[in-house]
């Protein structure tokens, strides 16, 4: 049954949304198999899907999206790791749970969380504790954002700037903004990979800051494959026929992706997140969220 809904997800009948909810129900009646790595899979599908979506965005326009974005994501990253650590403080939560909490959501969700944890020697417990809040947030944003979206109106550009800002993981920036249109989807992937760049230079900072090991830090290198495969149809534009397939194919296997995230959240997960974990995440959540879709009403078009 697991491997049939697998496959069922690459079909258009099934979108992000009720994958995430058909992977969480397998996972909740025990029929997830226990042998398969899912969060290795996921790893790896989740990185072959950015780079074929690369093949269907034109050079021009990520440019112009970065550059735009710069200011709100530098902003947004620094904010969220301040107001992290003070919200960490007063809830006199577990000074690296904190930490790795307000990089997951300041950076890019799990993959942050995966990233810094070994710079600052997190403990297992620790990172299970943030990536269990992230996720369940991720779960929530899938279904919220498309809905506000539509509610205010919000252009498929101003759209996909706030899910790459507001949202945790690129597998929900993706599936959020997926839902909401083509051009969102191609603007919110292109900031929120601008956005993960900061990976490094943060794992390294929270290496120093928590005295940690700067020699841990994972490398997201299929972001850099993301914008090869850009710079390759932009410079070999007689095979764009073949970029718009590969382009659908990659939004399929990002459905797959959710899925997948979906089947690893189980009912014991959640409860195990605790209270204050998950208050701290909705806090930093809605701050940016708030924040970030007030700014972009008034200055994104």
């Amino acid at each position: 049954m697991f491997f049939i809904i697998a496959l069922l997800c690459l079909l258009p009948i099934i979108s992000s949304p009720v994958a995430l909810i058909l992977g969480f129900t397998l996972a909740s009646f025990g029929f997830v198999p226990t042998k398969l790595n899912i969060a290795a899979a996921t790893k790896k599908l989740l990185a072959y899907s950015i780079i074929g979506l690369g093949f269907g965005i034109h050079l021009d326009q990520a440019i112009a999206a970065s550059t735009q974005g710069f200011g709100l994501i530098v902003g947004s990253i620094f904010f969220t790791l301040t107001f992290g650590w003070f919200l960490t403080k007063a809830l006199r939560l577990e000074q690296k749970t904190g930490h790795l909490i307000a990089s997951g959501t300041a950076i890019c969700g799990g993959s942050a969380i995966a990233a810094v944890a070994p710079a600052i020697n997190a403990r297992d417990d620790q990172t299970s504790l943030a990536l269990a809040t992230v996720f369940v947030l991720n779960s929530i944003a899938l279904f919220i954002f498309p809905a506000i979206g539509h509610l205010l109106e919000m252009s498929q550009h101003a759209f996909g700037t706030w899910a790459a800002i507001a949202i945790h993981d690129t597998s929900s920036v993706v599936g959020a903004a997926g839902a909401y249109g083509d051009e969102a989807l191609r603007t919110a992937t292109t900031i929120k990979l601008a956005r993960a760049l900061w990976i490094v230079p943060i794992a390294f900072l929270s290496a120093l800051l928590f005295k940690g090991d700067n020699k841990k830090i994972g490398i997201p290198y299929f972001i850099l494959f993301y914008c090869l495969a850009i710079v390759f149809a932009h410079f070999v534009p007689s095979l764009e026929n073949i970029y718009s397939h590969i382009f659908v194919a990659s939004k399929r296997l990002l459905v797959v992706c959710l899925f997948l995230i979906g089947s690893g959240i189980t009912i014991q997960k959640l409860r195990a997140s605790g209270l204050k974990p998950l208050l701290l995440g909705v806090l930093l959540w809605v701050a940016i969220g708030v924040g970030s879709l007030s700014y972009i009403l008034l200055n994104v078009a």
